[in-house]
């Protein structure tokens, strides 16, 4: 299952191959019995999730610079020590019952600083809870965990198998993980609107259109009616329709507390420009940005930007209070980046003092992730403080 449009990019060994066939077979037969096409979004959602096949799934190595991308708690432990400086208050404001709930839990990385650093602050949860889909992900998330952590520590933290049932406090935390949403992609036709599907197309697949659902459909009018223009003809992007029902799951029966999101992507009227007529779906394979998502299912990522003004209506709509909408260099800027300066500065090792520099930039460098990710925060009963006092972007939206 190659093309043209890949052959820049490494190729699999044998046994990669064979993993991505396997998945790939499976793919086909569910669209051998839907009538001969599923929706794209079923396609990422197998893609990336499939039991013990799909990207997230399965066992390969994933983050850092082994992987296909780098995420920013990967980089060093002053994203992590940033957010937690962040979220202190508002677990100090619940007290001893106090949740941290954490989707997606990448290496481990993130939960091993952000623990030690809540612990300094005063601050440490009562339960330290780690939603992971990847059983292989969650062992490694173990393992280094028990490794780094102090006995008292590691006893906090718990891998539950879904949301948390019944009432609870607390902060959840997601850091790249509504891109990775499987999302529905529209076309407009002779402005109608028609949703994209995966067919089978020799070895391989391809994408058609089928006219959209109503719930697709709706999604959709619903964006054009608040951008106050319609979308040209053969305009194509994405919608996630479902996200004010997956930030209740989420967030189940939360009664105190705080969400945070980080992620990259635009306000709506970003989002939706005129110019980016093809969305913004693409795929991540070995640092490797790519523009087809068809190629090689379960080797590589699929994502989407993030619509931070759906994300905030979703979150009001769940019964939360907006809390403030920034980018993350003014995020980590505002919650502890100053200290965390200082003592690099003071670093006696020239060698590791250049490292958490060049962290630094990385995290905060508009030509990097400090521009193109953003923060986005959500509380119910409680305050975050000064955590969105820098750089407010919620005029944006």
């Amino acid at each position: 299952m190659t093309s043209s449009r890949t052959t820049s990019l490494p190729l699999p060994d044998a046994d990669a191959l064979a993993h991505s066939e396997r998945l790939a077979g499976l793919i086909r037969n569910e669209i051998a019995t839907n009538e001969g096409a599923i929706p794209f979004s079923r396609f990422m959602e197998l893609a990336l999730y499939a039991p013990g096949l799909g990207y997230y799934s399965a066992g390969a190595r994933k983050f850092g610079h082994e992987g296909d991308f780098v995420t920013a708690p990967e980089l060093g432990p002053i994203f992590a020590a940033c957010i937690a400086e962040s979220v202190a208050p508002v677990l100090q404001q619940i007290g001893p019952s106090a949740v941290f709930f954490e989707l997606g839990g990448g290496s481990g990385a993130f939960a091993e600083v952000a623990l030690k650093r809540l612990l300094e602050l005063d601050a440490l949860p009562d339960r330290y809870l780690v939603l992971e889909p990847s059983a292989d992900l969650r062992e490694r998330q173990r393992e280094r965990l028990q490794q780094n952590l102090s006995p008292m520590l590691f006893e906090l933290v718990e891998w539950p198998d879904g949301p948390l049932p019944g009432e609870w406090s607390g902060v959840l935390f997601a850091n790249e993980v509504i891109d990775a949403l499987p999302t529905p992609r529209f076309a407009i036709r002779d402005g109608e609107v028609y949703e994209e599907y995966v067919v089978v197309e020799g070895d391989g697949f391809a994408r058609t259109l089928r006219p959209a659902d109503a719930f697709l459909g709706n999604a959709v009018r619903h964006v054009e009616h608040r951008l106050e223009r319609a979308f040209a003809d053969g305009y194509r992007s994405e919608v996630l329709p479902q996200l004010p029902y997956w930030i209740q799951a989420v967030s189940g029966g939360m009664q105190r507390g705080a969400m945070l999101f980080v992620d990259y992507g635009h306000p709506r009227g970003e989002f939706y420009e005129p110019e980016r007529s093809d969305g913004t779906l693409r795929a991540y394979y070995r640092h490797r940005t790519h523009a087809d998502p068809l190629l090689w299912p379960g080797l590589q990522d699929l994502t989407a930007s993030v619509d931070f003004t759906a994300l905030a209506e979703a979150g009001v709509a769940a019964g939360f209070d907006f809390a403030g909408y920034c980018s993350q260099a003014s995020f980590l800027l505002g919650n502890g980046m100053a200290g965390v300066l200082e003592r690099i500065e003071r670093m006696k090792d020239p060698a590791e003092q250049q490292h958490r520099r060049n962290e630094v930039k990385k995290l905060t460098l508009p030509s990097e992730m400090g521009e193109r990710f953003q923060v986005m925060g959500f509380e119910k009963d409680v305050e975050f403080g000064i955590a969105f006092m820098a750089g407010d972007l919620s005029f944006r939206l």
